[in-house]
């Protein structure tokens, strides 16, 4: 670390370039840009571009980053000195900042927010640890067998050093998801460039690392928030040094500085983890994209499902489709069955009655425990009655104090989900009715309904703060809830989804696509058709996301939800920022936001169920915090994010108070 100089000692301009360009790491939108200050000669040699330093700025010391270093100033005004270097490490390179920049132009945030999401905290003893050599035995181009269902797959590996394709890949139900990126990463390596991979979470990540490991050895590290601080700092050096070539991680993996990128992947961006609930929100599947333009490299995103925002890129042909024909699809997929609740053909054994589960799907399930292979029941809640309802008008049961959600325990207590008040006397505030019923049923009871269903057959429950990452073969049920599926080697015999409607009820817009998306990702664990697998779906096989289930139809019903999105006017045909906070204050924000031509406000509505109100509002959350959506053309989202920063800077420089929380692209619209 270079410090200050000696309080009240001459300093001396360093001899070469004495100008710093400092961006202060402040997170504010009117102070959002690089500031020149003077170099000492002290610190000439530590001042290297990409370093963390601390400058003074408005009579106080805060921490910045040194993005440039320049002869002269633009300034005319005199120029601080750079207090000191707080490390010769460099942590932002010049294309990791282009990247910074671009996202935080894309998301209407500043650079100095993203940069804490893209740089890890600073781990000092790690950072003075002599860097690991790297490997230098040569990997070997992986046999692209596994990659021959896909047609277009022989000439996307073969132009991943060239020409950096950019791909949406359907993975097949039964597909071995991990072997075939840990091979695209492989193929990346082999031609000695670095390549990242973006998996939703923890379990995804060690079956990925698992399956690299045999390609690529130390050339691969992971990344992820479970990690402690020196653990994910050295690992994150080690690739900013260039001593391994391939990052597996989580969300902020996508950030990684690996050197010479040649390919980033993102597994599953539909699912909720990858969502950034830090400013500036940004999702790593455009963070990927935006990084594959600029550094161009190849990409993939993949996953069982597909969501609108992939099929867009493909629509636009800014990405190509990477399926495999129907015939390899069909043969690769497991019998398909749906039928509702109420069908006549539920089961007319009285054990089976009160688990819910209709004969076709208690045959299947029976059928593939006799085969002695694992069985997975999907239930949307876990708990034991997670959600109630009165009983007379069916309103939904709400805590008197608080006005969450009420539930029911195994020992037949009601308390409020939210804040655990019991709830003694339950009245319903509709109709005045004082009995409850149930409206989903949990894992825990599904697994005891189950477990009488099935007699002597191993129950296994995985959920919440317990859930199980592989299931032993053999004979056994298991009850788990959405993304909490244990995996199977070989695969389940038979799944079956329940409580489906309790997915495709959400008033959001993302219902049936997350509903298809995690029936996908389940159907996807079940061993296809010819060795006996069935996919079970308690609900009406007329609607279209069920519809697409059964065709095992992905790209189809994107398709189908892109196309009615665009009618209507919603993401991602158009552009949409929402605007969160008390009534007043985003009033306020939106009339000095200048729209491009087109553009329109709608609003304020209430804040979206499950959409928690900006940090510092809670205590306001009784109705008074609301939401306001921007909307323009797609074209011209650039310019609603500019209109936005705008705004900010109008914000800060006018001193308005509030907390109002300004997001593009919300994952939630209601």
């Amino acid at each position: 670390m270079s410090a200050a100089p000696a309080e009240g000692g001459a300093r001396s301009p360093a001899p070469d370039r004495p100008v710093g360009k400092v961006l202060p790491l402040l997170g504010l939108a009117h102070l959002d840009r690089p500031f020149d200050y003077l170099i000492d000669s002290t610190q000439d040699a530590d001042a290297v571009v990409g370093v963390r330093v601390r400058v003074r700025f408005s009579g106080r010391l805060v921490d910045g980053i040194l993005l440039d270093r320049v002869a002269e100033s633009e300034h005319t005004g005199r120029l601080g000195w750079l207090d000191r270097v707080v490390s010769p490490e460099p942590v932002l390179g010049p294309e990791m900042a282009a990247v910074c920049r671009a996202v935080a132009d894309r998301y209407a945030g500043t650079m100095s927010d993203v940069i804490r999401l893209a740089v890890p905290p600073r781990h000092a003893r790690t950072e003075k640890t002599p860097p690991a050599e790297g490997s230098d035995e040569p990997i070997d181009v992986p046999d692209p067998a596994g990659w021959s269902a896909y047609p277009t797959a022989k000439s996307f590996l073969a132009s991943m050093h060239s020409s950096n394709p950019r791909a949406v890949w359907q993975a097949t139900a039964s597909e071995d998801w991990p072997a075939r990126l840990a091979e695209l990463a492989a193929t990346a390596a082999a031609a000695g460039r670095g390549a990242i991979l973006v998996v939703p979470d923890q379990r995804d990540l060690d079956r990925l690392d698992k399956a690299c490991r045999p390609l690529l050895g130390e050339r691969c590290v992971t990344l992820a928030a479970g990690l402690g601080p020196a653990a994910r700092y050295r690992r994150w050096l080690a690739a900013r040094r260039g001593t391994v070539d391939v990052v597996l991680g989580t969300r902020s993996a996508v950030f990684a500085p690996v050197h010479d990128l040649g390919l980033i992947v993102v597994w599953d961006d539909g699912d909720d983890s990858l969502v950034e609930p830090r400013a500036p929100y940004p999702h790593p599947r455009e963070v990927a994209v935006l990084r594959a333009h600029l550094q161009r490299c190849a990409l993939v995103i993949g996953g069982f499902a597909r969501t609108v925002e992939a099929h867009s890129l493909v629509t636009a042909g800014w990405a190509h489709d990477l399926v495999a024909d129907r015939a390899t699809v069909r043969a690769r997929t497991a019998r398909v069955i749906a039928l509702s609740d109420e069908d006549r053909r539920v089961a007319r054994d009285p054990l089976a009655r009160s688990a819910r589960i209709p004969a076709v799907a208690f045959d299947a399930a029976r059928a593939a425990l006799a085969a002695d292979a694992p069985v997975l029941f999907s239930v949307p809640r876990r708990g034991y009655i997670p959600s109630l309802a009165c009983a007379r008008c069916r309103a939904h049961a709400r805590c008197r104090t608080c006005h969450g959600p009420l539930q029911l325990d195994a020992a037949g207590a009601i308390s409020c989900r939210w804040c655990g008040r019991p709830e003694r006397s339950f009245r319903c505030a509709e109709c005045g009715g004082t009995e409850i019923r149930a409206l989903t049923t949990g894992a825990r009871r599904t697994a005891e309904e189950l477990g009488r269903a099935f007699a002597g057959v191993p129950i296994l429950t995985s959920g919440g703060a317990t859930i199980v990452d592989e299931v032993e073969s053999g004979a056994r049920v298991v009850v788990a809830t959405p993304g909490a599926e244990p995996h199977a080697d070989g695969g389940y015999g038979a799944a079956v989804i329940l409580d489906t409607w309790a997915q495709l009820d959400r008033a959001d817009l993302r219902a049936g696509e997350d509903a298809v998306r995690r029936w996908m990702a389940v159907g996807g664990q079940v061993r296809p058709h010819t060795e006996g697998g069935a996919l079970v779906i308690v609900a009406d096989a007329g609607l279209a996301p069920v519809q697409a289930v059964i065709r095992w139809d992905p790209v189809g019903f994107a398709g189908h939800e892109f196309a009615q999105r665009a009618e209507l006017g919603f993401p991602p045909a158009v552009a949409m920022a929402s605007v969160d906070g008390a009534l007043a204050s985003i009033r306020a924000f939106v009339d000095s936001v200048e729209l491009p031509p087109g553009g329109e406000a709608l609003g304020p509505v209430p804040l979206p169920a499950g959409v928690r109100p900006p940090a510092g509002s809670e205590d306001a959350y009784d109705g008074d915090v609301e939401r306001i959506l921007l909307r323009v053309d797609r074209r011209d989202g650039k310019r609603l994010a500019a209109a936005l920063v705008a705004a900010q800077i109008h914000r800060n420089t006018h001193h308005e108070t509030g907390p109002i929380r300004v997001q593009v692209d919300p994952p939630t619209i209601g």
